[in-house]
């Protein structure tokens, strides 16, 4: 009777990866291991010989006996005297409930709380890098020679002492250098004692949720607004309460009517994301009135505040308060590159040690050097002579991208140029659905949002949100027309400039 042997198709599935950190045996062995796991390789079937594993997988019989041996040592290979090595009748216990799955389906695990299936949903904002990617700034223009010059300055100055973990609420220098900063360009007089450096602005509204709410209490977001504070302050357990957006931001009045007693509102005033509206003074007087008289907590995200084009600059919220009902979050995301990770938050004097501890207690610091690199940044002229040059790019940029559309799009897409920001908002004909194109737009490698996925009731605004900041206006202009081969490849549309 002729022994049966296994199919050698199964060799396909062994692969030797040189470039892989794991030694060849292991590789091997384990390359093995899966097979038999999913059934490749049956109980009882035999393996090829040393010899003629290590010939068919180019690599030496000492490597092949190596791997072969490593099977055997685990139970998942028996070698009978003068037949051969078979895989075992019996695998190990441990690998039974695996192995008895269907191939590619997932073994339950711990169930996850409603906040972790807040915390594990995956987002849907595009992926930085890609075309009209909103918020990526202008890495091509970024000054890496300063910023070099930064991190050895802060390495000669401080040396060893960057190995430290440094104060809780973050390091001195910085702080001290955002303090004197954020006051006259932004209105935010405070001391350096009241800054506590973060790694995001997200960071910022999960701290605040986390201190001055408890679980089931009501939170005012704008709608649309910015889905990752949302969903910070849902994983603290809170209900956001949708408050529309108009021309002049967040409508107080509404905010009021739906929800009297929240206990913070979420805004972003000076730049509303991701519509562009500036809160009129009208509203942000009211807004203040309202949460000095509710008790309440105002975290005003100044995301993108540097880059204003025209017109005199906004004072923060934080600076018609005084300081006493608002907590003002800043980023160095967009005004630096998106790597650097960190943000701050200016608190009332009473209130910034208690966000420190709680940064501490629920998030790592953020690295010292990074800190003093960017201490030595803000505190010189780099970094507001960086800004100068960005507020003039991303004018230009903004300019090539309306026009684009103009020229493009027109009747499908309406864009007007904004005073501030790094992205503008198109409202679609409603022929298209937002959401299709920018579907179709991604499958061509553009970042492009549906303006509806920002919405947080029920009302759906029908656009696209596109970011300029990162692109020439050459690329922009090809981007756009791509963007309308796509459009009219939908079809039932108006019919536009090609």
């Amino acid at each position: 009777m002729t022994e049966r042997r296994p199919a050698a198709a199964f060799l396909d599935h062994v692969a030797v990866d040189r470039d892989e950190a794991a030694a060849i045996p292991v590789q091997i062995a384990r390359r093995l291991r899966d097979l038999i796991l999913a059934g490749g390789l049956a109980r009882g079937a035999r393996l090829p010989s040393t010899r003629r594993l290590a010939a068919i997988l180019a690599v030496s019989r000492t490597t092949a006996t190596a791997a072969v041996d490593i099977l055997a040592a685990e139970g998942f290979v028996e070698a009978r005297h003068g037949s051969g090595t078979y895989v075992a009748a019996q695998l190990p216990a441990d690998r039974l409930a695996r192995a008895a799955s269907p191939p590619g389906r997932a073994q339950p695990g711990p169930a996850l709380s409603r906040r972790g299936e807040v915390l594990a949903a995956g987002s849907w904002i595009a992926s930085a890098g890609h075309l009209f990617t909103p918020g990526l700034p202008a890495l091509d223009a970024f000054p890496m020679g300063d910023w070099r010059r930064a991190l050895v300055r802060a390495q000669r100055l401080h040396g060893r002492g960057l190995l430290h973990q440094t104060d809780r609420r973050g390091w001195p220098p910085l702080r001290a250098a955002i303090a004197a900063y954020v006051g006259p360009a932004r209105g935010v007089v405070c001391t350096p004692d009241q800054v506590v450096i973060l790694a995001s602005a997200r960071q910022a509204v999960s701290l605040a949720g986390n201190l001055l709410a408890d679980p089931g209490d009501s939170v005012w977001v704008e709608d649309p607004g910015y889905p990752d504070a949302h969903a910070a302050l849902r994983a603290a357990g809170l209900v956001p309460v949708p408050v529309p957006v108009d021309g002049a931001g967040m409508d107080v009045a509404e905010g009021q009517r739906l929800a009297p007693a929240a206990r913070l509102a979420a805004v972003t005033p000076s730049h509303q994301y991701p519509l562009g509206a500036i809160m009129s003074l009208e509203r942000r007087v009211a807004l203040l009135d309202w949460a000095r008289s509710a008790g309440a907590v105002i975290v005003e995200d100044d995301y993108d505040g540097e880059f204003r084009y025209g017109g005199r600059p906004i004072t923060a919220l934080y600076g018609l308060d005084g300081g006493d009902r608002v907590l003002y979050v800043g980023s160095f995301s967009k005004a630096m590159f998106p790597s650097l990770r960190l943000a701050y938050l200016v608190a009332p004097p009473g209130l910034a040690a208690a966000v420190a501890e709680a940064r501490r207690a629920a998030h790592a610091e953020p690295p010292a050097l990074t800190q003093a690199a960017l201490a030595e940044f803000v505190a010189g002229e780099a970094f507001t002579a960086h800004i100068r040059r960005m507020r003039l790019l991303y004018r230009a940029r903004q300019d090539a991208l309306v026009a684009a559309v103009r020229r493009h799009l027109d009747g499908v897409l309406t864009v007007a140029p904004s005073e501030a920001g790094m992205h503008l908002v198109g409202h679609l004909h409603p022929d298209f659905d937002d959401r299709a194109v920018a579907a179709a737009a991604g499958r061509d490698g553009m970042g492009l949002t549906a303006l509806s996925r920002f919405a947080v009731g029920s009302r759906r605004r029908n656009g696209l949100v596109m970011g300029y900041a990162a692109h020439d206006s050459a690329l922009l202009e090809d981007g756009v027309r791509r963007l309308a081969r796509i459009i009219d490849a939908l079809g039932s549309g108006p019919e536009y400039p090609s």
